[in-house]
């Protein structure tokens, strides 16, 4: 799973990409207008793995991860003419965006605007990722008419066939509305699939709050529809994943930091894409695979190992909440809490799963 870290210039997305990752990217006062992109693969925080890695005294702990890009560049006017090129190639790629919206004032990193208006900056960059989506739903109309005009009933009827999805994409862009905001059936689902629409992907809003206060419930206003937002202050956050983790505990207790607010990040950019975790167990190692929400047992054996797929034969299931209640896999199965499951079977989040195959 990638995501794409996203802002105006100066909003603090490489300071959040920096306390999300531990990473020591500059940040500068100016931006450059260069686009650019900086990658790194992070851990999906699961304190289930730490009960469980002792509870089988595993070897090893491996965490479900999550890969965030931050994006440089992205600015007022990108939209007009349409990106093009790798830039646009990267930004298409990516699950979902992370989208980070300034609602500090500085002298020392001025905004480009001028003034403070997270709700402005939130609709200036969704506006032009909107003004984007349209002029490639435009283009795909104009070739879509151009074959039905020279062909006839000879044109490419797969190609014709996407005519009333994209009519239906033009009047939600044309209302100013992102495709987020549409409900889908599977089968126009997979025909937008190789499109990488801007306004399609699920977002999460950061509101980077600087130093001078801590999040509170007024922060969520600045959101609009099936977008998921939290506040936190990016600067600070950014300084202590430098710490050495004894450090940060002593830092955040002096100042009465509870969590840090990027774990949440991490957490809700997880979920952001309709993910879930089904675990594994043993001496060697525990592990969080990542699997859709809705997959099944069949689905999720595959995730591990394809040999394990076809060689599937049954499914033992605990949730991740009775064996830690229980303490043990020998106190599950003397409880009878185990269950046996078939290959249909709908995997649930924090599902304990022992895939049993031929083979």
């Amino acid at each position: 799973m990638r995501l794409g870290i996203i802002g105006l210039p100066n909003s603090g997305k490489t300071t959040l990409f920096n306390a999300l990752t531990g990473g020591d990217y500059e940040t500068s006062a100016v931006s450059s207008g260069q686009f650019e992109v900086n990658t790194s693969v992070v851990e999906v925080p699961d304190e289930r793995l730490h009960v469980l890695e002792k509870m089988y005294t595993a070897k090893k702990r491996v965490h479900a991860t999550i890969t965030y890009s931050d994006f440089g560049g992205l600015d007022k006017g990108i939209g007009e003419g349409g990106l093009e090129g790798q830039f646009r190639n990267e930004l298409q790629q990516v699950d979902g965006f992370v989208h980070v919206v300034r609602a500090f004032a500085s002298d020392v990193v001025p905004h480009p605007y001028g003034d403070i208006d997270p709700q402005r900056d939130l609709d200036t960059l969704d506006g032009e990722f909107l003004l984007l989506d349209l002029l490639a739903v435009e283009k795909r109309l104009e070739r879509i008419e151009s074959e039905m005009r020279l062909k006839g009933k000879r044109a490419d009827q797969n190609l014709v066939g996407e005519k009333p999805l994209m009519e239906k994409l033009k009047a939600q862009l044309d209302k100013e509305e992102p495709l987020r905001n549409l409900d889908f059936d599977n089968r126009e689902r997979t025909m937008m699939r190789g499109f990488g629409f801007m306004t399609l992907k699920p977002v999460l809003i950061v509101i980077n709050l600087g130093d001078e206060r801590k999040p509170n419930d007024d922060d969520i206003k600045y959101s609009y529809k099936k977008a998921k937002h939290i506040g936190l202050q990016a600067a600070l956050e950014a300084e202590l994943s430098q710490f050495d983790p004894e450090d940060a505990e002593m830092f955040m207790e002096e100042y009465g930091i509870e969590e840090l607010s990027a774990s949440r990040v991490i957490a809700l950019s997880y979920d952001l894409t309709a993910v879930q975790s089904f675990l594994t167990a043993g001496e060697k190692e525990v592990r969080a695979w990542t699997i859709p929400q809705g997959a099944t047992a069949y689905e999720a054996a595959g995730a591990i190992h394809g040999d394990i797929q076809k060689g599937f034969i049954r499914a033992e299931v605990t949730p991740y909440d009775i064996l830690a209640e229980l303490g043990s896999e020998k106190e599950v199965k003397a409880a009878g809490k185990m269950r046996l499951e078939s290959k249909d079977y709908v995997v649930q989040e924090g599902d304990v799963i022992v895939f049993r195959h031929s083979g």
